[in-house]
């Protein structure tokens, strides 16, 4: 049996090490946001040539005009969606004079602007639709786990889950923080896709690993240590949650590499947010109840 829980001082270490940095990044650096949280402009054109442009030839041909944020999606009937941070007509008639060298009978099927007071409020459903999620998973695990045995209460197990949580989400932001800042990588909203995907994927193993918990307080003893219990549950656990994890893992390596670049920085978050949830399931959250059932048994003596 592996001592998870005895050595949980190293995994308090890293983690807050990893916390504070990523914090650290966000602060000094911030997210490089894109046209989705700073509007900009979205336009459709449709390719009139037998072989379509590829997106590579369509960024070369837009370069020269230094477009900011610009992302080029290709559609169905040889149609590009353009997404770019500028939003009047003068750059939209650069843009489309542009796309004329490459195709003279280029079509223009739509041109949408996104202006400020949408982004604005983008914004604010992303922050308000991660903060509900967060709190929702607290009370329903409080809820889930009332009545179990032992001197940690049902809420304490809720607050161990968000916490670690909050871990995931503080260093995935720190990772895309520093690839926007180094990369240029922009983040929008695929970006808050990914996050709660993160918060539903790292709470459903931290529940399973605390529902072992709560199965083994059930039939242990009145005189078996906390600790030994939570430990055991963790070894017990361990093998499913690394296999589950690594086949999600291996999945969105692939998505990474071979995915395409409209996918690949949202496969980037997930594979973060997998990785560092299923170490937070395993090494922090379990650990918390432990640290918190030690200072109850302090302050009981």
């Amino acid at each position: 049996m592996i001592n998870i829980i005895q050595k949980r001082k190293y995994a308090y270490i890293f983690s807050i090490v990893t916390t504070v940095v990523s914090i650290g990044a966000l602060f000094v650096w911030g997210l490089n946001t894109g046209i989705d949280f700073k509007g900009g402009t979205l336009m459709e054109v449709r390719f009139a040539l037998e072989e379509t442009p590829t997106t590579t030839q369509v960024q070369e041909t837009l370069r020269p005009i230094e477009l900011k944020s610009l992302t080029v999606q290709p559609t169905e009937n040889k149609g590009v969606i353009l997404r770019y941070l500028a939003s009047n007509e003068e750059a939209n008639s650069k843009v489309l004079q542009a796309l004329t060298s490459l195709d003279p009978g280029i079509t223009q099927v739509r041109t949408d602007f996104v202006g400020g007071s949408v982004s604005s409020q983008i914004t604010k459903n992303a922050v308000t639709g991660t903060l509900v999620s967060i709190i929702a998973i607290a009370l329903f695990i409080a809820y889930a786990f009332r009545g179990v045995r032992g001197k940690v209460n049902s809420y304490e197990y809720g607050i161990g889950a968000v916490i670690a949580l909050a871990h995931d989400i503080v260093i995935t932001l720190g990772v895309f923080a520093f690839l926007g800042h180094y990369y240029g990588v922009e983040v929008g909203v695929p970006f808050i896709a990914a996050l709660l995907t993160i918060l539903g994927y790292s709470v459903n193993d931290t529940i399973v690993v605390y529902d072992r918990i709560r199965e083994n307080l059930s039939r242990s003893s009145q005189k078996e240590d906390f600790e030994t219990v939570v430990n055991r549950s963790l070894n017990e656990t361990l093998g499913r949650s690394v296999n589950t994890s690594m086949t999600v893992i291996i999945t969105l390596i692939a998505i990474v590499l071979f995915g395409g670049e409209s996918i690949k920085y949202f496969g980037v978050a997930l594979l973060t947010g997998v990785a560092f949830g299923t170490y937070s399931s395993i090494f922090v959250s379990s650990a918390l109840l432990v640290t918190r059932y030690t200072m109850k048994q302090r302050k009981s003596n």
